[in-house]
């Protein structure tokens, strides 16, 4: 079934019906021919074809010509053999051929008609004439002649005719010819070269270097395009000052890169001979650098003159972030020979390499919108788009004042240019710099040696092209100096074009002298940094007061610059927020452009800023976190035994009176709350990682953040999207982190800790509930006390009784909570003297001595009863200090002076007797992350916004903060309830 497949396949296709063509193909898929038999066929290329054969364009395959025919040149068609002519041809392939009679062997160049020819015939079988004849077949009317003949063109004065290239008629010769020899001839001692004959008189220089540089490859080559041009482009543009030669030899020049070698004639040095040649000439549109007839491709080569071009004189007009603001950047364009092409409007990618969308190509003339494109192109791709260099004069076009269009000179920076083989360009000083005109895209031209068909040996592409705008100083008008284009050529080896790749880039920036923001910025560094040093003098002297040293030593250096530091990162963190809130209000918000972003090498002192406030912030937070973690804690326990039980005696077999015991259980509920809100914030992290990353990605308050015009929050994808700027990315964030932050802190004191639940309060009144007081001491002679003794006497009692006495309170039956009689004071902060310090240190080690209840479960009976002594020591001896039961340890009671709780220190010495402070701010949280809160905030604000600027993530940088914020907090909970049950002999297993 299969071989009688193919004559049914035949048959249907040669149909002209698509149904039958459908039946068709469902006979061949019954008859089992496999899909693969279907749909695929041999693949032929044009040149695998043979001598006989063509390649048929619609079938893709190799056919037969036909009789007495052979392929054309192409490979797609046939034409008749040499002796044969045409007597039919429709098109293509479709010809039929004709032997010539025996005395008519030649074939008319059309192909159609057999002639005689007496000259001979070529190999195509066409009629043969000499050197400088043409070769005339036909009457003027048109009518075959019998016998071909060979016509020489008159060479003499009559008519200086020469037969052109074709050999098919007698032109004029070059009118150089003319004009030197008066002929049509060039010989000795007149001078031939790039088809022009040119005097040996004069002082032109005969020998020129047609050598292509490539500094970056470390080689020259012959260029091919510079021997056959350079000389005559040259000497018709001196002796004849022809323009087109004159552009020309420019353009030979900027294909050298501009480079000038005084020690070596090349294409720029013939240029510059003939500039100075041509000084007596008027200068165009006054421009100095602009000889008449000359194309504009110098500013000049005088010390300092590129600074004077590029900032001194600005621009006519002003430019606005408002309605329309597009820079109007124009181009004279030109071919490799010199013709002038047209001028042209730099967008839709002119000069941009890069293929994108017409949109975004334009976007990189929007003033304001910095503009970075990049993007790898294979070579040969760049091949086949540039097979000849166009060359570009850049201009801005701008309305002036008289409402009429005037275009400004955009002054090039080549980077490549070499100055006697000094690269001068690349010079961090602008007044070493040399400017020039013209520039091109791609040079695929000069790099061929010895045949400009031929594939050139060495490429060159402008790989770098970026455009600096830059800001008149103090201007409101949005006045801008010259726009300056540096560009950067890459020479490339040519060695397999489909294997290579270059990289492009194209960009566009604007800058201003930022002189100004940095000293300001350095003013108010130094101001607040004199301030802080100020402030941390201050806390270091109450930090001595509170641990009763007077003595200045190491530690106190130590802690002076730990102080320092937190105080210091707070001076960074303003200055740094102030000035990304400036550029964010001044830069989206102006109308008349005053001011500019600063660029990303501007930014580097302002991350640096960022990056310190971070580092030491974080060493203020270690610190906070090291001293909370490490605090002596105490819970005194009121509660007395109610009596006396009958109690057995192990190992005598009777029983003894004993004092009821009192329960462990409150002060171990009363140690596990304290445990529970060590790490109790004013805000919610979590709420503040996801509302910032809400706002940012979802609303688009990132888009702020872009280095373009646009206030906009949202933007459509496909337009141009700028960079970002990470001065406008840490302002952005900042603003929306400290917003929701405050807002976070004022609902939970306003709201939530009045109406659902203030921790730290029902803390205290735990206490008074519990009869259980907690004597914290964050400093050697400082510290916190809340005073919970309750008024009841006793705790540990039934539910009726409990009711029963908060029933009493209620109604104001009993006394007050406040360790003053009649007064509800419960907080306080004390200053003990050194001796009772001393006296708590005693009980204190024995109390510590065994590291904590976690070992004693392996320690002997009598070092666990030496511990419960100790405790029961330490409760005795507090609750009696409390009780002025010891009058050489006495204290006394007293409100803290204004200026005293502003500089967060004690003017008076607990000397004799120690001090307490009313306290009523509960100011205890100091030693839990809820007294610490802008420490946090700022903390968790900075660790985002470092993240952010090291990795353009605010995603990333919100699940990075929110991660180090619960391995804080683990740490604080962890390590602080180890030292909880170390210093209060509770045992850990009983802390949540």
């Amino acid at each position: 079934m299969a071989t009688r497949a193919g004559p049914v396949v035949v048959m249907m296709v040669k149909s002209s019906s698509p149904v039958r063509a459908g039946t068709a193909f469902l006979l061949l898929v019954l008859c089992g021919v496999s899909w693969a038999q279907i749909f695929s066929f041999p693949f032929r290329r044009p040149e695998a074809c043979g001598p006989n054969q063509y390649f048929d364009i619609s079938a893709l395959s190799c056919e037969p010509c036909g009789a007495n025919q052979r392929r054309d040149t192409l490979g797609t068609s046939c034409v008749c053999l040499p002796g044969y002519h045409m007597i039919s041809n429709n098109g293509g392939p479709s010809i039929i051929c004709k032997k010539c009679p025996e005395n008519m062997k030649g074939v008319t160049k059309d192909g159609w008609d057999c002639i005689s020819c007496p000259s001979g015939l070529t190999a195509e079988g066409k009629c043969h004439c000499p050197t400088g004849h043409i070769l005339v077949e036909r009457n003027v009317n048109g009518s075959l002649l019998s016998q071909a003949t060979c016509e020489l063109c008159d060479e003499t004065e009559n008519s200086f005719t020469i037969a052109n290239a074709l050999g098919s008629r007698c032109v004029r010769c070059e009118p150089t010819f003319v004009n030197t020899s008066r002929s049509c001839t060039c010989s000795e001692p007149h001078i031939l070269t790039g088809g022009l004959c040119f005097s040996n008189t004069g002082n032109f220089r005969q020998r020129v270097i047609s050598t292509a540089r490539y500094g970056e490859l470390g080689m020259s080559l012959n260029s091919e395009w510079f021997a056959k041009y350079l000389q005559a482009a040259a000497a018709a543009c001196w002796i004849h000052a022809n323009l087109t030669s004159c552009q020309a030899l420019g353009n030979m020049c900027v294909m050298n890169m501009n480079s000038y070698d005084s020690t070596t004639f090349d294409a720029c040095r013939l240029f510059h001979y003939i500039f100075e040649s041509a000084a007596g000439l008027s200068s165009v549109h006054s421009i100095p650098f602009w000889r008449q007839n000359l194309p504009w491709l110098f500013y000049g080569d005088q010390p300092g003159l590129a600074p004077q071009v590029l900032s001194t004189t600005p621009l006519p007009t002003n430019f606005s972030f408002k309605g329309q603001n597009q820079l109007k950047f124009v181009a004279a364009s030109y071919d490799i020979r010199g013709n002038f092409i047209k001028w042209q409007t730099l967008e839709g990618g002119v000069l941009q390499l890069c293929p994108d969308t017409e949109t975004r190509l334009d976007a990189a003339y929007s003033f304001g919108t910095t503009y970075q494109q990049n993007c790898e192109i294979s070579l040969s791709k760049i091949l086949a788009d540039f097979p000849s260099p166009m060359f570009y004069d850049i201009y801005l076009e701008y309305t002036g004042n008289d409402q009429h269009h005037y275009i400004w000179a955009v002054p090039v920076l080549n980077l490549n240019l070499q100055h006697n083989k000094m690269f001068v360009n690349q010079d961090s000083s602008s007044s070493k710099w040399f400017l020039t005109r013209r520039i091109f895209l791609v040079d695929a031209v000069s790099g061929r040696e010895n045949d400009l068909g031929s594939q050139p040996r060495v490429i060159r592409i402008a790989t770098q092209i970026s455009l600096s705008i830059r800001l008149v100083p103090n201007t409101k008008n949005g006045n801008i100096y010259t726009p300056l284009l540096s560009i950067a050529y890459s020479d490339i080896d040519i060695k397999n074009a489909n294997s290579q790749f270059v990289k492009i880039s194209f960009s566009v920036k604007y800058e201003m002298n930022q002189g100004d923001a940095f000293v300001q910025t350095d003013i108010a560094l130094g101001v607040l940094g004199g301030l802080a040093v100020l402030s941390s003098l201050l806390k270091t002297a109450g930090w001595k007061r509170r641990i009763g040293s007077p003595m200045i030593d190491l530690q106190t250096v130590m802690k002076f610059l730990v102080y320092y530091a937190g105080d210091l990162a707070n001076v960074f963190f303003i200055i740094t927020v102030g000035t990304g809130l400036y550029w964010l209000i001044f830069f989206k918000a102006q109308k008349s452009v005053s001011v500019l972003l600063p660029m990303p090498v501007q930014e580097e002192r302002f991350v640096t800023y960022v990056g310190c406030a971070f580092a030491m912030k974080a060493l203020q937070f270690l610190h906070k976190l090291i001293s909370q973690i490490t605090i002596d804690i105490f819970f005194i326990d009121w509660e007395r035994p109610k009596g006396k039980v009958l109690k057995a005696v192990e190992g005598e077999g009777g029983v003894r009176s004993a004092t009821v015991p009192v329960s462990i259980w409150r002060t171990y509920f009363v140690a596990n709350e304290w445990n529970e809100i060590q790490t109790v914030r004013k805000i919610n992290p979590l709420f503040q990682v996801l509302a910032t990353l809400f706002f940012l990605e979802v609303v688009g308050f990132k888009h702020l953040a872009l280095m373009d015009s646009s206030s906009s929050l949202s933007r459509n994808m496909s337009d141009y999207i700028a960079p970002y700027s990470r001065i406008l990315r840490y302002a952005v964030a900042t603003a929306i982190w400290l917003v929701i932050g405050i807002i976070q802190v004022f609902f939970f004191a306003a709201f939530y800790e009045r109406f659902i639940e203030d921790k730290i309060r029902q803390f205290v009144d735990l206490c008074s509930m519990s009869n259980v007081s907690v004597f914290l001491l964050s400093h050697r002679c400082f510290g916190y006390y809340i005073h919970g003794r309750s008024v009841h006497g006793h705790a540990d009692t039934n539910m009726e009784e409990m009711n029963m006495n908060l029933k009493r309170e209620a109604e104001n039956l009993c006394s007050q909570r406040g360790l003053v009689p009649n007064t509800d004071g419960q907080t306080f902060q004390i200053a003990v003297s050194d001796q009772m310090r001393q006296h708590y240190d005693r009980i204190h080690e024995t109390l510590t001595r065994r590291n904590g209840p976690a070992r004693l479960l392996s320690s002997s009976a009598s070092t666990f009863e030496q511990s419960v002594k100790a405790y029961h020591a330490m409760n005795k001896f507090l609750g009696s200090f409390i009780d002025h039961v010891h009058k050489e340890m006495d204290y006394f009671i007293k409100d803290k002076l204004l200026l005293e709780r502003v500089l967060g220190m004690e003017f008076m010495e607990p000397m004799e007797k120690s001090i307490f402070y009313n306290d009523e701010s509960h100011s205890f949280s100091s030693v839990l992350y809820y007294g610490n809160e802008a420490t946090l905030l700022i903390f968790d604000l900075l660790f985002f916004c470092i993240v952010d600027l090291a990795c353009q993530n605010f995603v990333l940088a919100s699940f990075l903060t929110y991660l180090q914020q619960e391995i804080f907090r683990f740490i604080r909970n962890t390590v602080g309830q180890k030292n909880l049950a170390t210093k209060t002999l509770v045992d850990e297993r009983f802390l949540i």
